[in-house]
């Protein structure tokens, strides 16, 4: 039997004498990112939850004599309306989908891979803000014609506010898809989400408070989210609620790097 020649060589010498570079943490981040938008965008179900739902809400807030919500109605209606946005696709959406790779050992794989902890929830945090400025663009343009005039400091201070909320809930939301099972996180992040809803709902009037209670809901995200879009709306600057949806970001973000599981 006849052998090619293996004498001659088809690198050119030293081609291989280097071992290739790992990318850098920058473009490991922007690829994961990359992906999680595309995977995003293919699930209509959380495009519902995260749009959908939200403008039906604010239809309905403005249509609808709720509580003791006051006038202008759209002005506080489109705060809850984003707020239940940004929950919809940085905590209900990340953590079901973080739970169910994990069940069907997609994180597994990619845990195999050069891809630090770090690096996979950036990525998921970033496609989750670039996800949320396009709902709250949608959302925004929807509520101005219905009547929502805006300060424009205020647009600037609720855009502000809308990224720190959303990494606040996408920091929960990969701690809750991070470590527990998929069954359960499916109907806790489904049970969470509505509270929080309805925290957010208080927070606009839908029922009458005690200043009391209402001084200690501000601990709670969606209200403190929702407070602050209030306060942005009008030109101020919402700096308690922006403290705790830092410290929720802070808290939940980190035991999200420490405890995060692939299986």
């Amino acid at each position: 039997m006849n052998h090619p020649s293996t004498d001659t060589n088809r690198f050119a010498p030293g081609t291989f004498a280097r071992p290739s570079r790992p990318a850098t943490l920058r473009r490991m981040t922007g690829a994961q990112t990359r992906i999680e938008l595309t995977l995003f965008l293919r699930n209509g179900e959380q495009l519902l939850v995260a749009l959908i739902i939200p403008l039906a809400a604010l239809i309905a807030l403005v249509a609808i004599d709720f509580g003791a919500v006051p006038e202008p109605r759209v002005d506080h209606a489109i705060a809850a309306v984003l707020a239940m946005s940004v929950m919809g696709t940085s905590f209900t959406g990340q953590a079901i989908a973080v739970a169910f790779d994990r069940r069907y050992d997609a994180l597994k794989r990619l845990g195999g891979t050069p891809l630090p902890p770090i690096v996979i929830i950036a990525g998921k945090i970033l496609a989750t803000l670039i996800l949320v400025a396009g709902q709250t663009v949608i959302l925004g343009a929807i509520a101005v014609a219905m009547g929502w005039r805006p300060e424009p400091l205020g647009i600037l201070v609720g855009a502000l506010m809308i990224a720190l909320g959303s990494a606040a809930f996408s920091s929960i939301g990969l701690l809750l898809g991070g470590t527990m099972r998929a069954e359960i996180v499916l109907g806790l992040a489904n049970l969470i989400w509505f509270v929080l809803i309805g925290a957010a709902g208080l927070a606009i009037g839908v029922a009458e408070l005690p200043s009391r209670v209402a001084d200690l809901l501000v601990v709670v995200p969606s209200y403190a989210l929702t407070e602050a879009l209030l306060a942005a709306d009008t030109g101020g600057l919402p700096v308690l609620p922006a403290l705790v949806l830092l410290c929720w970001t802070g808290v939940c973000g980190g035991f999200a790097v420490r405890h995060f599981s692939f299986t």
